[in-house]
């Protein structure tokens, strides 16, 4: 039996930050900028983000990822097979993995008020 780890969230806009941050290496003022948030907002993200993933490697805590009332500036959409994410607009249904193919992709900024704000706002349904 699996031993309950004290469990530690990562905001959506954190781990946003950390994204473009550490993973995509951008400077602070384009990543800022990307997420329609000041500078100084987003170091602070990004300093919130770093102490609790230093706090689950560390302390060997459970991550767990949820968000609150964001907003995506397109969808991002996941692959499941070659783990890829890419852009996608509103304007249509994308059904296949640009990189390999695969039709098992997912939405990931679908629930995060997309369906119900962007493409509302589009005309579609």
């Amino acid at each position: 039996m699996r031993k309950q780890l004290d469990q530690i969230l990562l905001t959506l806009d954190e781990y946003e930050a950390i994204r473009l941050a550490d993973y995509l290496e951008k400077e602070q003022e384009e990543a800022a900028s990307e997420m329609e948030i000041s500078r100084p907002t987003f170091t602070r993200l990004v300093e919130r983000a770093r102490k609790k993933i230093a706090s689950f490697i560390i302390e060997g805590k459970e991550l767990y990822i949820e968000g609150g009332s964001i907003h995506f500036l397109g969808n991002i959409i996941r692959c499941l097979e070659c783990e890829g994410t890419f852009s996608a607009g509103f304007d249509g249904k994308i059904v296949f993995c640009p990189t390999c193919g695969s039709k098992r992709i997912v939405d990931l900024a679908v629930g995060y008020g997309h369906g119900n704000c962007c493409r509302r706002n589009l005309g579609n349904k």
